[in-house]
């Protein structure tokens, strides 16, 4: 079991920067592939990143690619998102999701087994 916990969310405006973090409960993290999903009003909940157990591959969704950074540190239990350049079209509620699979890279939440309760970032123009 792994429990899951956004920050970092806020107000900001186009072109700003903000970095979430999600904490991980959990002796087992470093052996979860980890992802950020996001959810805009009115939308379905869309991939946006995934870095595997390792953190050496990671996957980007073409809308945030060059402007969003996944990482994470598994001796902090730890993965965050540096997102970059962020645009009205940014704002949505964040989530980190948990696989316990480590040889998939997922990019559907269906593939995921655990999730935070999400985070609001919201991109004023």
């Amino acid at each position: 079991q792994v429990q899951l916990v956004e920050s970092g969310g806020g107000l900001v405006q186009a072109g700003d920067s903000l970095r979430l973090s999600c904490a991980a409960s959990g002796r087992t993290f470093s052996s979860y592939v980890m992802g950020w999903f996001r959810q805009a009003p009115g939308k379905e909940r869309e991939f946006v990143a995934v870095i595997s157990t390792s953190g050496v591959a990671t996957y980007y969704a073409d809308s945030v690619k060059g402007r969003f950074t996944i990482s994470r540190d598994n001796a902090k239990n730890r993965v965050y998102l540096q997102m970059n350049s962020l645009k009205p079209e940014d704002t949505a509620v964040y989530y980190c999701a948990a696989d316990h699979r480590p040889l998939r890279i997922g990019t559907h939440d269906e593939e995921y087994d655990y999730w935070g309760q999400g985070t609001q970032v919201t991109v004023s123009s």
